[in-house]
């Protein structure tokens, strides 16, 4: 395609749009999955991906978006139309359910722990997705943030992305060099970011080295069916009508 400098600027900016809105979809429909008993996103996800109006590609939910591409060009785009004079209420809404998308993990953790002062949270994943060491606009940065706020000792493990949240949290958080150290004397366990060896992690894995074995798993990497009594195991877009 060969267009003006101005169409390919807004096709850019719409691009990025488009897959921001489709992920603070299907987080909205996982929202709505959680308080249905026996509902599961991933299974409504994998339906409507089928329609090939829709496609499968961008349907995962989880705790957010992040990165330097779809946060920011999203926000451009926003304040753009406003100095046009138009309000884009449908990007600010995709805006506004990924921001507080984060704040769902605290919740449900709060939900099953009570009050979190005092308590230690274990957090696999800090890059805002795998394979990188990047954490601009991670869901892990605004997490991390609450739970300290909340009076919780957390402790962070991730393959690459170590070094950059230390630039940002220095020692107020403590950081394990494996996922099992992450999870040692653990309260809690938020699995954030889906790499690749977080797979070969087992319920035991979890019950054997938590003080309490309670998994919230915030990007559907796991069967639930597989941990049975042993972990309490909880997730994103999974309906227990407890939610």
């Amino acid at each position: 395609i060969r267009t003006t400098l101005v169409n390919a600027e807004l096709i850019k900016y719409a691009n990025n749009a488009f897959l921001a809105a489709k992920i603070s979809f299907i987080n909205t429909i996982a929202n709505i999955c959680e308080r249905i008993p026996g509902a599961d996103v991933t299974v409504v996800a994998k339906g409507i991906g089928l329609d090939k109006r829709i496609g499968p590609l961008f349907l995962n939910a989880g705790l957010g978006y992040g990165g330097s591409c779809l946060p920011k060009d999203l926000r451009a785009l926003i304040q753009y139309s406003k100095n046009l004079g138009y309000e884009p209420k449908l990007l600010e809404a995709v805006e506004s359910v990924n921001n507080s998308q984060p704040q769902r993990a605290i919740e449900l953790c709060k939900k099953l722990l009570g009050e979190l002062r005092g308590k230690r949270v274990a957090i696999l994943g800090l890059a805002f997705k795998p394979n990188t060491d990047d954490i601009r606009e991670a869901p892990s940065i605004a997490i991390i943030r609450q739970l300290l706020k909340e009076g919780a000792r957390v402790v962070a493990y991730d393959p690459a992305a170590i070094p950059n949240t230390k630039a940002i949290f220095k020692d107020d958080i403590e950081y394990a060099s494996s996922a099992i150290e992450c999870l040692k004397g653990a309260d809690c366990c938020i699995l954030i970011t889906e790499w690749d060896e977080f797979k070969k992690l087992r319920p035991e894995d979890f019950s054997r080295n938590m003080r309490t074995p309670i998994l919230l798993d915030g990007r559907r990497m796991f069967n639930p069916k597989e941990f049975g009594q042993k972990v309490k195991f909880i997730a994103i877009g999974f309906g227990t009508g407890n939610s």
